[in-house]
């Protein structure tokens, strides 16, 4: 499938698309970063989100990394969020709480060109690029419903900072 069909496929749903729909769409997709070469916009203070389409139910956002950059430690409240890395490998560490309500780190993992993950509402995880010799990362996400708010938490704190997700950048 192809990023129109991917879309065409999605376009589909009116309200928040099943995670294994949006994993499943994504592993399915042969996306390359050619294919959304408008989009490679990069930031040299944090890691740029750009637009690729906005469908009834989701949106997709072709993200860039440069190298060292990382998100917040987040989750998804409220959204499902499918992620396919086109360029690059990214790291993924996911989250969990302690008994004294602090978060740790569970596990990392090394997403390849070509892999995809997912997660949902509460899962706490962090997206990083720390790829040796300088390397940029492009990942291609689909949030449904848009990603509007997010929790985000602190290795040294046990409160939850509910924020206005990072803006999105428009061609």
């Amino acid at each position: 499938m192809n990023l129109q069909q991917l879309f065409e496929t999605l376009d589909q749903y009116t309200s928040r698309i099943p995670l294994d729909v949006l994993d499943d769409a994504l592993r399915r997709t042969q996306v390359s970063c050619d294919c959304v070469s408008e989009q490679l916009h990069f930031d040299e203070n944090f890691y740029q989100r750009n637009l690729l389409h906005d469908g009834p139910a989701y949106q997709a956002l072709v993200i860039c990394w440069l190298n060292g950059q990382r998100s917040l430690i987040h989750d998804h409240i409220g959204s499902s969020c499918g992620v396919k890395v086109l360029r690059g490998t990214a790291s993924e560490t996911t989250f969990g709480w302690s008994d004294n309500r602090m978060i740790y780190p569970v596990r990392t993992v090394e997403l390849a060109q070509g892999t995809v993950c997912a997660s949902q509402d509460k899962d706490i995880h962090q997206i990083s690029n720390l790829q040796a010799g300088g390397s940029d990362l492009v990942t291609l996400h689909i949030y449904s419903p848009r990603l509007v708010k997010m929790g985000v938490y602190s290795l040294t704190e046990s409160r939850v900072v509910r924020e206005d997700e990072s803006p999105v950048r428009s061609n």
